[in-house]
């Protein structure tokens, strides 16, 4: 058994979050963690609303309430939807929480302890017209690298740049939309990351298991010069984690509060700190998944996270940990993602183009969205999400076939043999070939899984389904009673078994359609155990036993027609402002 501790990155607060937010990172987090819970491993999942900085500010202003009101809000709205998604999170924090700023300002301690901060007088854009200073977000302008017009001023959303807010071409204020901006004088503390450049890049270097994806954006800032220079940690702002320094305002830093991506991973440890205090574990308990020292070097960690947020997480967040000289548990695999459009374009909050959570769970249950998601997960490229691909992907992959073989067997048995499993004669060759077929998709899964490479195992999930059907169709259990009822028997009893195993392996992936299932069977309270090959596979095939009843299911998926896909196309085409 192993120790796995699994990250997704942090939502942002201000607002519910589209289709390509969830597939970004936690969905797909989600599913390895069940995963790895199935496979007998200790599972740590971990996850927080990101809640300080400009974006938390402007959707407060937007919305006419507090900031702290509205993360409040807005937490418990985020939380909602990921459990109606089925996310099975250990805990799902908060980044505001007390114990994250105690963390935030120990660590900062620490850092300039060690020589790794510096104050830094610079010039900031200032708004007459807000009468404030106006950090990153709080402007908008032309990016210096690619031309975007509407970059932000701490990354464009573009390019994925870093950058300045005083870098932008024609920047104004998001509040006013002035373009009246001055550079006033002001002080930051930075955290000199480039010191740290040579233990970033031995670390990365040995990591050679990592995806392309996440090592050639890792090595890409590192070594260009622009993502690891020093940056500011602090900002300007009145939503955050005060600067102190053992209680008392830090010098110089009066009125200001940590940056936001200087705070936000510090959360995913505090979480795991909230975590241990819910479940009322030792108080070093945490220490356990995070410090190595402490027992954390057993530990195997995983973090997902979309393409953009590759360079914090391979740069800045490891050289705040490594900066403390401590012994902090650093990322072992980083499952970085591609981008999901949606119908050849952007999702749109402002446009009001594309399908976000609250939407989906309108329209189809939870795992429709987490089938079609998974199975297009845009890992080596971007995806696109289009209504003719979801029409297609529901219809002929869990209508057609799961849901068809479920439908089929449970159908006939209760025409044939009513609400109890039939007993017949013993399993002959045609069912132990079958086991045999599905046993070495069935290793190519386990493989794909075990690898977090979510297209190949859902395409041999698929294989396995269809094996099923394919049994039936070549048994024909409906033809064989008219002449040997035994046989007949044999054959229903068989497919409960494979419908069960199917339930059990199919979980991680549709964990909704699984309780649907198992609550048929009468096996809802069955402890998903992984099949193992070091036992007889074919003792998996007879866990469903004669004389055991079953619940009658209705259709597990409904088909979705021509004419309601072309609806839903033109309901969430958008429109431009």
């Amino acid at each position: 058994m192993q120790r796995i501790l699994i990250t997704s990155a942090l939502p942002y607060i201000n607002g519910i979050k589209h289709l390509g937010n969830l597939i970004g990172s936690q969905l797909p987090a989600d599913l390895y963690a069940r995963y790895m819970r199935a496979k007998g491993h200790e599972v740590a999942f971990i996850c927080a609303t990101d809640e300080h900085g400009t974006p938390a500010e402007l959707a407060a202003i937007e919305n006419k309430i507090s900031t702290e009101e509205y993360c409040s809000e807005m937490w418990k709205v985020q939380k909602d939807l990921s459990e109606q998604f089925f996310l099975s999170f250990d805990f799902f924090g908060r980044s505001s929480s007390a114990s994250n700023h105690e963390l935030t300002k120990l660590f900062a301690l620490n850092l300039d302890k060690n020589g790794l901060l510096k104050k830094v007088e610079e010039r900031q854009l200032y708004s007459g017209e807000d009468k404030r200073f106006l950090p990153d977000r709080y402007v908008i302008g032309t990016c210096p690298g690619c031309s975007y017009e509407r970059a932000r001023g701490d990354q464009c959303e573009n390019c994925t740049r870093q950058l300045e807010a005083s870098e932008l071409i024609n920047p104004r204020s998001v509040l006013s939309h002035s373009e009246d901006l001055e550079l006033i004088k002001t002080s930051h503390l930075y955290l000199m990351q480039s010191k740290l450049k040579d233990k970033l890049l031995a670390w990365i270097e040995s990591n050679k298991n990592w995806p392309i994806l996440t090592t050639s954006i890792a090595k890409k800032w590192l070594m260009d010069g622009e993502g690891l220079q020093d940056r500011s940690i602090t900002r300007d702002l009145d939503w955050g984690i005060p600067v102190e320094k053992e209680g008392r305002p830090w010098e110089g830093m009066e009125n200001k509060v940590f940056y936001v991506w200087f705070d936000a991973p510090i959360a995913y440890i505090s979480s795991t700190v909230d975590w241990a205090i819910s479940r009322k574990e030792h108080p070093d308990y945490w220490k356990s998944w995070w410090l190595d020292d402490h027992g954390a070097k057993d530990v195997h960690y995983v973090q997902f996270m979309a393409k953009d947020n590759i360079p914090f997480h391979t740069l800045s967040f490891p050289a705040t940990l490594l900066g403390t000289d401590q012994s902090w548990k650093l990322v072992d695999y980083i499952k970085g993602f591609n981008w999901l459009t949606y119908e050849g374009g952007k999702f749109s909050t402002s446009q009001k183009r594309g399908v976000f959570m609250n939407q989906a769970l309108d329209l189809f249950p939870s795992d429709y969205w987490r089938w079609w998601l998974l199975s297009n997960a845009p890992e080596s490229s971007d995806a696109d999400f289009t209504w003719k691909s979801f029409q297609a992907c529901i219809n002929k992959d869990l209508a057609d076939v799961l849901g068809n073989f479920v439908s089929r067997l449970t159908k006939f048995t209760l025409s044939k043999f009513g609400k109890t499993i039939p007993g017949g004669t013993q399993y002959s060759k045609e069912e132990y070939n079958t086991i045999s077929e599905i046993e070495k998709i069935f290793k190519r899964y386990d493989d794909a899984m075990t690898r977090i490479e979510i297209r190949k195992a859902t395409s041999n999930l698929r294989k396995i389904w269809s094996i099923g059907n394919e049994y039936l169709q070549r048994s024909q259990p409906w033809m064989m009673i008219k002449t040997d009822e035994a046989e007949a028997a044999k054959v229903i009893r068989f497919g409960f078994n494979l419908m069960f195993f199917f339930s059990e392996i199919s979980e991680p992936f549709i964990p909704e359609t699984s309780i649907k299932v198992k609550n048929c069977l009468g096996k809802l309270n069955n402890k998903l155990q992984w099949p193992s090959f070091k036992k007889d596979f074919n003792s998996i095939f007879e866990r469903v036993e004669t004389g055991e009843e079953f619940k009658p299911i209705e259709n597990l998926f409904k088909k979705i027609d021509d004419s309601q896909a072309l609806d839903l196309e033109k309901r969430f085409e958008g429109t431009a402002n």
